[in-house]
């Protein structure tokens, strides 16, 4: 079981943290770090350095305020939400150590929250038909801009909590909010289920046939190989840096099967051609991106030998078998079933 000390140490200060995560995330939507740094009162260079430096309230709350005006996107906490995934996986890997099912796991994260955010508290209800996961605020009616932002990021990284557990996209029963939802199409295209609005309820509703589920340890084994890659990667100088961050990207989603080239420009508020003219630019186009990620995965999963082909071919968003072999020898030269003989 992890302990909340553990966790502590996992997490470090996690408020300087997320800061930094949705400082990061603000670079990879074109924002200038100068200019947001500057209107939230924070000091890049200080933060950046190992030891603490304390975020204030207001810092925190500049900071949101700022970086959803610079990147003029107001569901910015629901798209930053949506591209935490890496982190999400770090998260998950330590609970996939402490946990023989998803409903252990899903407990642990629960009683954990205060940890991460000192807005909500975490409940978990659950029954033969399914479970809910209830976000509680701890300031009743707080509509604050910084709560609303806190709340999209936290429901988007509560799915992708469980899709980390189980390795596969999961699709809730039910979403629920306390107010109005702006922009239906996205926020249902985010959560995979269109919100609906419940005065007394800011809930998650899954399947109960997930609770259950036992975790595999080898998933805890492709997370620790994902972190790796994209590390790996970003240390690279073989890409320019619009491509380096749509690769990291695709590389953060690899779990959960290929995303297409519009998923990935709407979390990133650009039009499809213009990702992929930007791409071009630097000399690459989408297509070889999500095929690198492919290659990578494909040569991980063979070379694990725990996957039959058709498995791993299902697994990277191939319909046909037929068309990941002519895939897999283009990138190795081999067919797939000859390639460790």
């Amino acid at each position: 079981m992890i302990t909340e000390k553990k966790y502590f140490c996992i997490m470090e200060d996690q408020n300087k943290q997320l800061a930094l995560s949705l400082i990061a995330y603000a670079a990879q939507r074109d924002i200038s770090l100068d200019e947001l740094c500057k209107n939230a009162d924070i000091d890049l260079r200080a933060i950046k350095k190992k030891e603490k430096y304390a975020i204030t309230k207001k810092q925190f709350d500049d900071l949101w305020l700022y970086a959803s005006r610079l990147a003029k996107d107001p569901l910015f906490g629901l798209h930053f939400g949506e591209s935490l995934q890496l982190s999400a996986l770090g998260v998950v890997g330590e609970i996939i150590k402490s946990s023989s099912t998803v409903g252990e796991g899903i407990t642990i994260a629960a009683s954990l929250t205060s940890v991460v955010t000192d807005l909500f508290r975490m409940k978990v209800t659950q029954s033969k038909k399914k479970f809910v996961i209830q976000l509680i605020p701890t300031i009743p009616n707080d509509s604050s801009f910084t709560a609303r932002q806190m709340t999209d990021l936290l429901m988007v990284f509560v799915i992708h909590e469980l899709d980390g557990l189980l390795f596969e996209k999961i699709k809730p029963l039910a979403v629920f909010f306390p107010y109005a939802i702006s922009d239906l199409d996205e926020y249902s295209r985010v959560l995979r289920c269109k919100p609906s609005n419940n005065k007394n309820q800011l809930a998650i509703h899954f399947d109960g046939k997930f609770w259950q589920e036992p975790i595999l340890s080898a998933n805890y084994e492709l997370h620790t190989f994902l972190l790796q890659k994209v590390k790996a990667y970003s240390n690279s100088n073989t890409s320019g840096p619009f491509t380096e961050k749509i690769y990291h990207y695709l590389m953060t989603n690899a779990y959960l099967g290929t995303l297409s080239l519009e998923e990935v420009a709407s979390n990133f508020n650009v039009a499809p051609r213009s990702l992929q003219r930007r791409l071009q630019d630097e000399g690459v186009t989408f297509q070889q991106l999500s095929d690198g990620v492919r290659k990578s995965l494909a040569l991980h999963y063979m070379e694990a030998g725990k996957h039959p082909v058709k498995e791993v071919a299902i697994m990277l968003g191939y319909n046909e078998l037929s068309a990941f072999s002519r895939a897999f020898k283009r990138w190795t030269g081999k067919a797939p079933t000859n390639y460790l003989s």
